[in-house]
């Protein structure tokens, strides 16, 4: 069977088990994905009734204190049958069948330290824990199925500091547009110009390349790269944060931003490199909100296009050097720890853009691309990724808090890349001992259920064809059912 006919059957699949759903109704609509707000997006809540606008959560968060305090649980579980493989290496994804549970717990707290719309300033500080751990301890798959899953199990579920930082708003206009308070913004009204600076530790994608069809694993797609842009590798440690700055200035109908962050000291590790002038990541973006198309009423439709750009800096290696040593006989296999080198420079480019196209359906997608000559370092082994998906409203079926969502992503690493896998060499992520190379498809399909207040329970299937980018392997489908509770 061709890998395009496994991709259809496994959308037919998906569609068949989506649609068979249909749990008791319910009377508001589902927030998009936690994010930091926008001009536009202030903009476009303001339009709906409280209402339908309000987030779901088990308990009532006021709008009007000084204070914030909220909090969230994510179980994620999930299972894969056997499946063909020749060979297994180091990294691989195991192919006997297991399953495994993850859970991310996160407290919320917040304080407005300045209270005033043109020049607010809020205190956020979020404390986390994740436990258990991925199938194959997150090894094997480049898109791996669960966004949840710390790359390094060995940290334990010990609580730790996730995020701590100022965000200071500076008003350029007098002109107020709503904002829905949230875990990052803690204002209800925000100037429509208006620069903002956040600094202290968070995660870049709280702030970057943020879709509110593909981004939050807690209520939408579980896969990294449908979530995230996988070429995208940005600055952060294991566990997906980093120190920085990051600063916005927002327009009606546009946004643009600059983050600077340090790198970890080595790939994948836990420990930040605090030494600017050797290793930092930089990114920008800029985000278009103009309207493409309208509704019957004649009102624009949701239109997001963000371009993203970065460069990290950091004590890295190349593959070439890593494969010429191996062929020359200096090094048994090829090792591309043993060849980094300080200031090394790897950058990249994405697109991220979302559709409207009515009250219930949606569509998004993704490009991004990196020069694929270094080590992957922070965030997954992609170089290249293309990605298309949407989600459907349960309206329909009198389900408005329901969603159905489908997702399809491509991903592919460059020669030199493919090279050091094939004679043997590991990254942090991948590594069978050998390779055939061939890209990594993966298609996901979710159906998340509302069950009472802000309980919500979703079934997830993924399928992954060239695992690891390996023809040799797979496929790989993966199975899931989720609980989260906002609090």
């Amino acid at each position: 069977m061709t890998s395009i006919w496994r991709l259809w059957g496994a959308t037919a699949l998906l569609l068949a088990i989506a649609s068979g759903l249909q749990p008791t109704a319910s009377a508001q609509t589902i927030p998009d994905a936690p994010q930091a707000s926008s001009a536009a997006d202030s903009a476009a809540r303001a339009e709906v009734p409280p209402a339908e606008s309000a987030p779901v959560t088990v308990f009532p968060h006021s709008n009007t204190s000084r204070f914030y305090a909220a909090g969230q649980t994510n179980i994620i579980f999930q299972a894969d049958p056997a499946f063909h493989s020749p060979y297994e290496g180091v990294n691989s994804f195991i192919n006997r069948g297991e399953y495994k549970v993850s859970l991310v717990g996160t407290l919320y707290l917040g304080m407005q330290l300045r209270k005033n719309p043109r020049t607010e300033t809020d205190f956020l500080l979020d404390f986390e824990s994740a436990g258990g751990r991925g199938l194959s301890e997150a090894l094997g798959i480049a898109g791996f199925t669960n966004l949840d899953v710390v790359r390094n199990p060995n940290l334990g579920s010990k609580p730790y500091l996730a995020r701590v930082q100022l965000r200071q708003t500076i008003g350029l206009t007098s002109k107020m547009v709503e904002a829905q308070r949230g875990v990052f913004n803690l204002a209800t009204l925000v100037p429509e110009r208006r620069f903002e600076i956040r600094a202290g530790k968070m995660g870049l994608p709280d702030s970057l390349d943020i879709n509110s069809i593909g981004t939050d694993s807690h209520l939408q797609f579980m896969n990294w790269t449908v979530d995230n842009n996988g070429a995208w590798d940005y600055a952060a440690d294991t566990r997906g944060y980093t120190y920085g700055v990051v600063t916005e200035y927002d327009d009606r109908q546009w946004t643009a931003r600059y983050a600077l962050a340090l790198m970890p000291t080595v790939a994948n590790g836990i420990d930040l490199d605090w030494a600017l002038r050797r290793a930092s990541g930089q990114n920008f973006e800029f985000e278009s909100r103009f309207p493409l198309l309208r509704s019957g009423a004649g009102e624009g439709r949701k239109t997001v296009v963000r371009l993203l750009g970065y460069a990290n800096h950091a004590h890295m290696g190349l593959y070439r050097d890593a494969i010429n040593a191996y062929l020359k006989g200096t090094d048994a296999v090829p090792d591309i720890v043993t060849h980094e080198r300080n200031s090394e420079v790897k950058y990249g480019f994405g697109l991220n853009a979302e559709q409207e196209l009515s009250k219930e359906l949606r569509v998004f997608g993704r490009v991004g691309w990196n020069e694929g000559q270094h080590e992957s370092f922070a965030y997954t082994e992609v170089d290249q990724t293309f990605e298309v998906g949407g989600d459907y409203a349960g309206s329909r079926w009198n389900r408005p808090l329901d969603k159905i969502g489908i997702a399809f992503v491509t991903n592919a690493i460059k020669h030199d890349h493919q090279e050091y896998l094939k004679l043997g060499g590991h990254g942090f992520i991948l590594g069978d001992g050998n390779l055939s190379y061939g890209r990594e498809d993966i298609l996901e399909g979710y159906y998340n259920a509302h069950a009472w207040r802000g309980l919500f329970y979703a079934f997830d299937t993924q399928f992954i064809d060239h695992p690891g980018y390996n023809t040799a392997r797979g496929p790989v489908i993966v199975f899931s059912v989720r609980s989260h509770i906002d609090f």
